[in-house]
């Protein structure tokens, strides 16, 4: 019961340490409408700093790599906005003039052949019938339409405004990536610094290789997508399969709203049944690729979660933080996932734990540290 009583101890002797990271964390949790932009730029900073440092080993200053790495940044992304923008811009716009035939086509055409009469139609008739029916909601009706412009009018400020902080954060954090590493260090217990460095090393490998081979198969699966939608004649299939693709880092989400999506518009489209095996054929396409070759390939099991964990640490995340959580979960969670592996090893080796315990059921020391590339039970 030693251990037990140190901790005590330590508690009574460091509580204003704990109680301040406490409210660290309380007032990181109301300023989440604000960290978007810091987020997404941390996340660009980290991502080309393994590229700025190997500039520096060059030869260049920290200045100009960072530079460069930015430039390349900012050019591969307006070109794909030259490329993409007009194709996506034609086909939202598209998407939106659509949705009025949409809709008649399932009230006409699709609910009656499924038995289904909703008993109101929404041509000039249906819709002068629901004004009549709702006369005495309409002021509430005006009242809430204005008060959502007012807001949507406001969130598109804020957000203009965060996308114009985005690559200025990148840039300052990229630039200053390596010292602000080395002053966090001075911050940890020398006594600590030694397990810290392993568990920050190993954590940065999973990371690092967790995001950028997730990046990968998300590129590649919205191209296989739009490539494949284009090619069997769905005329929305462009942005389909972008949605699609992006949204592959929760698993089956990417493929469940692409695939409902791309059949309605391919029915809406043709008319026809038989479109819709080749909709079929590319999303088991994609899948099978995925599954076979770009997974394994690009991003293997660097976490070590079961897709049902990932998909509760995105809910979970979008639950606690909103948009942001949902952007840090994945990452989070194999920072987390590195971190169970260092503390079951602990565990397994703590008083605690062998409390009267026969010395033959006491198990061997376990090794804290794993490697990346070895395959990892579900966290």
């Amino acid at each position: 019961m030693d251990g037990l009583d140190d901790m005590d101890a330590s508690l009574r002797r460091h509580w204003p340490w704990y109680a301040g990271a406490l409210a660290a964390l309380v007032l990181l949790w109301f300023l989440t409408p604000i960290l978007a932009p810091f987020v997404i730029g941390a996340g660009i900073a980290y991502l080309g700093d393994p590229i700025a440092d190997r500039l520096e080993r060059l030869g260049l200053s920290r200045a100009a790599s960072v530079s460069i790495v930015f430039t390349v940044f900012v050019f591969v992304l307006l070109l794909l906005l030259v490329l993409l923008a007009p194709m996506l811009y034609a086909q939202s716009v598209a998407l939106i003039h659509n949705i009025p035939s949409w809709i008649g086509w399932m009230l006409d055409t699709g609910l009656p052949k499924l038995g289904i009469d909703i008993g109101t139609r929404l041509d000039a008739d249906g819709l002068q019938q629901i004004v009549s029916e709702h006369w005495s909601e309409a002021g509430d009706i005006v009242k809430s339409l204005w008060l959502r412009v007012s807001e949507s009018g406001k969130a598109f400020v804020t957000m203009a405004a965060n996308l114009l902080m985005i690559p200025i954060v990148s840039f300052y954090l990229m630039r200053d990536w390596d010292r602000l590493v080395a002053w966090i260090g001075t911050l940890i217990p020398p006594r600590l610094l030694p397990q810290a460095s392993g568990f920050a090393r190993e954590a940065d490998e999973v990371l690092g290789s967790f995001i950028r081979g997730q990046l990968l198969v998300m590129a590649a699966l919205a191209t296989i997508y739009s490539a494949g939608l284009t090619l069997v004649g769905l005329k929305l299939g462009l942005i389909i399969g972008v949605i699609a693709g992006l949204l592959s880092f929760v698993p089956y989400l990417g493929f469940a709203v692409g695939f409902g999506a791309a059949l309605i518009a391919m029915l809406v489209q043709s008319h026809e049944w038989l479109p819709l095996v080749w909709i079929c054929l590319v999303f088991g396409l994609g899948q099978v690729l995925e599954s076979a070759l770009l997974t394994p390939i690009l991003v293997g099991d660097k976490i070590g979660m079961h897709p049902v964990a990932v998909i509760f640490a995105v809910m979970a995340g979008g639950q606690l933080f909103g948009f942001i959580g949902v952007l840090v979960a994945l990452p989070v969670s194999a920072v987390i996932a590195v971190a169970l592996r260092h503390a079951k090893a602990q565990w397994l080796l703590s008083p605690l734990y062998r409390l009267g315990a026969p010395a033959a059921a006491q198990p061997e020391a376990q090794p804290a540290a794993p490697a990346a590339d070895e395959r990892q039970p579900p966290a």
